[in-house]
């Protein structure tokens, strides 16, 4: 499934639907195959993962230049720094030292 075929819709949307008959559960419906012993040998358990709700001040004109993109501006903000944590991990996720960090350009 792509993005292309993905719909917002509200609850109650889905509600009026499922009361049309618009949405059904099929109990007979087939199962998948079984996964096996090999499947789950290495299987970890990862916890899941919140956000943090944060307060941030922000330069004017840094707000601005993402906020004149549109919609999702708080989601790009987020991206540019995801972006730059991995520029400076290691791949193990430790922080580089000032040794390992790349030579910055200049001129």
């Amino acid at each position: 499934m792509t993005e292309e075929n993905w719909k917002r819709i509200s609850l109650d949307e889905i509600r009026r639907m499922k009361d049309a008959g618009e949405i059904a559960h099929n109990p007979d419906a087939p199962e998948g195959p079984e996964l096996g012993e090999d499947f789950w040998k290495n299987a970890v358990w990862e916890p899941p993962r919140g956000t943090t709700s944060v307060h941030l001040k922000l330069d004017p004109e840094v707000f601005d230049f993402f906020k004149r993109q549109g919609k999702g501006h708080i989601t790009r903000m987020q991206d540019v720094l995801r972006a730059y944590v991995r520029a400076h991990q290691n791949p193990d996720g430790s922080l580089r030292t000032p040794e390992e960090k790349p030579a910055r350009k200049t001129g």
